[in-house]
């Protein structure tokens, strides 16, 4: 049976920066390495309020990514 090891997890904020020609909003994002992977959804999303107080652009969504590797 095959086992999955968990290496390591970013958090990436995904923000509105604007609207472009056509009036669809334009987005930019930012990734953060190294954040425990421990760390519960609660504790991303405080992360990510107190980040987003930070910056001048309006936050429109949160991601966990979690890299696995998967052994036999």
């Amino acid at each position: 049976m095959a086992k999955g090891l968990l290496l390591g997890t970013k958090l990436r904020l995904v923000f509105e920066a604007g609207m472009d020609d056509e009036g669809n909003p334009l987005y930019k994002a930012k990734t953060f390495s190294n954040v425990k992977k421990e760390a519960t959804v609660d504790q991303l999303f405080q992360a990510a309020q107190a980040i987003t107080v930070l910056c001048k652009d309006t936050l429109n969504k949160v991601e966990r990514n979690d890299s696995t590797e998967i052994l036999a």
